[in-house]
């Protein structure tokens, strides 16, 4: 259950200073690592902790490696390192390692419990839960795993090496690329909301209702996307809603009908994105931001927590709407002089129109 460095390097990359026969078996804050744990430092600030820690190794960059060779009279002295460009990185893919080490091994096959329709294609590598619903038509890739009570629709497609957690459902005709990571209880094509206003009259001579819009689109999603728990993800009314490669999406997000999310955007929980939205590759979308339909994000766009988007935004940058956090008093008085700025811009106004109006003296 555990990796000398010089066996870490050769997977992820690195050069090893120190005893490459070191090991180490778990990951580890600096200040409070042991010498069978592997530390990281990706925040210069914590630099004064390498010099103290009591960690195996430490993931470290070059420039940060300089810094603590400039620090201490003997160099490195007995300390190991693991000097990378990117410490954080190296971290999150030597942490899958190890749970991969630690992982119990599950066994190829289909539960006694599951349903899985005759017409279905399961792959021999899959793992099928209890209670798991899998309808006609549908193909399950290789090295899938399917967790208890999951669904999946007739015709859908869902990749290899992918796995759906417990309580997923995924309906008909969607498709599921490779790698894939969907957590409990997330849904996926749902119909989308879409409704034609089919009413007459005013007031209460209003007659008629609501006509249901079919959603006949599925949704497709790329390669090695995560998607969070409980987070839904409308099927297109016609086309495809489509996530892209390598999407992160967190808990609780809503993704509406018909949006395209480019390659590499994360998307922070409670985030509603209402439909036919385009968002751009390499985005990153706040916690609780609101993004109305029909608007197009550029590549390379952040959006801040809790901020509202109501048209496109087209250009890179950073974006806020939201107002930060303040004192309570404080924002009593700034929510009041706001009540009053058209009374205010009316005053100044006609002290402009006052001062125009009179008469310039000379020198």
């Amino acid at each position: 259950m555990a990796f000398t460095l010089e066996e870490l390097a050769g997977r992820f990359g690195g050069e090893v200073v120190g005893d490459p026969a070191q090991r180490v078996g778990s990951l580890a804050p600096l200040d409070q690592a042991g010498p069978q744990q592997l530390a990281f430092l990706a925040n210069p600030k914590y630099l004064a902790q390498v010099e103290t820690t009591r960690a195996g190794a430490v993931l470290i960059s070059p420039d940060d490696l300089a810094k603590v060779a400039s620090s201490e009279a003997d160099a490195h002295g007995a300390r190991n390192f693991i000097v990378t460009p990117n410490p954080y990185a190296y971290f999150a893919r030597v942490a899958q390692a190890f749970i991969d080490l630690a992982a119990p091994k599950v066994q190829p096959g289909v539960h006694p419990g599951a349903n899985v329709d005759a017409t279905a294609k399961v792959a021999a590598s899959a793992v099928i839960g209890p209670n798991v619903t899998v309808e006609a038509g549908a193909v399950i890739g290789e090295n899938v795993r399917l967790d208890a009570n999951v669904f999946v629709g007739r015709g859908t497609q869902i990749g290899a090496d992918s796995h759906l957690y417990p309580g997923v459902a995924v309906y008909h005709g969607c498709r599921i690329g490779e790698r894939a990571i969907v957590h409990a209880g997330a849904v996926i094509g749902s119909d989308g909301f879409g409704f034609a206003p089919d009413f007459q009259g005013e007031g209460e001579a209003r007659t008629g209702s609501w006509v249901k819009i079919p959603q006949v689109g599925g949704v497709s999603i790329g390669p090695d996307v995560e998607i969070g728990a409980n987070t839904t993800i409308d099927r297109g009314a016609m086309a495809d809603t489509i996530i892209e490669a390598c999407v992160k999406i967190d808990n609780l997000v809503q993704i509406g009908h018909n949006c395209k999310i480019g390659a590499y955007t994360v998307i922070a929980g409670c985030a509603g994105i209402a439909g036919s939205t385009t968002i751009g590759r390499h985005c990153m979308i706040g916690g609780a931001v609101g993004i109305a339909g029909h608007v197009t994000l550029a590549d390379y766009v952040i959006v801040t927590a809790k901020s509202g988007v109501s048209k496109s935004l087209t250009k890179p940058g950073m974006y806020t709407s939201a107002f930060p956090a303040v004192d309570h008093a404080d924002w009593n008085k700034s929510a009041a002089l706001l009540r009053n700025i058209d009374k205010l811009r009316d005053r100044i106004r006609a002290l402009e129109a006052a001062l125009a109006d009179k008469p310039q003296g000379g020198a």
